[in-house]
């Protein structure tokens, strides 16, 4: 969890089991005692849980403190939030790529034009995921019943996109090979 989503540690995760494992809502107090950790740690990660559309604070009608749960089932909530934060970060590095390739402009020179051409490479691989993504995942915000989504895939249809991405990454192995084969030829002409 914590090498996936900001503003969460080691922590989060052990909220998370602490939520799943007590089947309703608990309070930042309650989990504080529960884990033996200070409010204050709870709560920083408390709210990168938030944030990361894993969780959801609550607060009924007259509490005087607000419950946190899990946002849906675990782990669909995770699987989730791992899309989520995977499409956020492709749309954003899309955007990068984009405003640098703005920013370069009508620059001349060779630098200028390798830096072009890379950029626009790397918009061209943003933009390719992207839109595979849109293909394959629908647009979601919150827990992915990633079960019931694989099930109602045909069996066919999952073994032809496997053979399918096998064969692309074979044939872009053999690809790179050639081009390593290529470059070396040249060089020892």
């Amino acid at each position: 969890m914590a090498a996936s989503f900001p503003g969460i540690t080691r922590l989060g995760g052990q909220i998370i089991a602490a939520l799943y494992l007590a089947d309703h809502p608990r309070s930042m107090e309650q989990l504080s005692v529960d884990l033996g950790r200070s409010k204050s740690n709870v709560f920083a990660n408390l709210r990168g849980l938030e944030a990361a559309g894993i969780i959801e604070r609550r607060r009924e009608h007259g509490a005087r403190h607000d419950t946190f749960g899990l946002r849906g089932k675990y782990p669909d909530v995770i699987i989730g939030a791992y899309v989520g934060r995977l499409r956020r970060v492709v749309q954003d590095k899309r955007a990068l790529s984009r405003r640098a390739l703005g920013l370069l402009g009508e620059a001349r020179g060779s630098e200028a034009d390798s830096l072009r051409m890379r950029l626009a490479d790397l918009t061209r691989k943003y933009d390719l995921f992207a839109e595979l993504m849109e293909r394959l995942l629908p647009e979601m915000d919150g827990p992915v019943d990633l079960e019931a989504l694989l099930t109602a895939v045909p069996a066919p249809v999952l073994e032809a996109f496997s053979t399918a991405a096998n064969s692309a990454r074979a044939a872009g192995e053999a690809v790179a090979v050639a081009a390593r084969l290529g470059k070396r030829a040249t060089q020892e002409r």
